[in-house]
């Protein structure tokens, strides 16, 4: 994925679905915890020093995995580096529930599916396509198959 540095920063100033101040500890061995205000933005998670308005970073949440750790605490690692992982502490066990689902959401494959499961669930209770008035009415588009169920495999 391509981008710049001037986009991100632009993006890490919209309205996010998700904001607080946990602590964090990034990927790299002897790295600590840290308070950083954290800001879940479409599918990017940005976190910032708590006094400053440019973030220090931004995890782009595809091909992840979000596992909590304990009652108050979850990670996120990459499918790529399974072993690098950014852990998140949080204030309680609701907050942390609450973001990991937030997280979960977030991602691209997840609001895919959930395209694709409401599509079909109107198309059958009303028999029509909700997306041929947008001119997407191609139906292997949006369908859940993978090729090997295309090829009968």
């Amino acid at each position: 994925m391509r981008f710049n540095e001037r986009e991100l920063v632009s993006l890490s100033r919209q309205p996010s679905e998700r904001a607080a101040e946990l602590g964090m500890r990034g990927p790299r061995k002897g790295d600590v915890v840290k308070k950083r205000l954290v800001k879940l933005v479409v599918n990017f998670l940005f976190y910032f020093r708590t006094d400053e308005e440019e973030p220090l970073g931004a995890l782009l949440l595809e091909g992840c995995r979000v596992e909590r750790e304990d009652e108050q605490a979850f990670s996120i690692a990459f499918l790529d580096e399974a072993e690098r992982k950014y852990l998140f502490e949080c204030d309680s066990k609701e907050q942390c529930v609450e973001w990991i689902e937030s997280i979960v959401k977030a991602s691209y494959e997840f609001m895919r599916k959930s395209l694709i499961f409401y599509r079909s669930e109107i198309q059958r209770m009303t028999g029509k396509d909700p997306l041929e008035q947008y001119g997407i009415s191609d139906e292997a588009r949006f369908q859940i198959s993978s090729i090997s169920s295309i090829q009968g495999t």
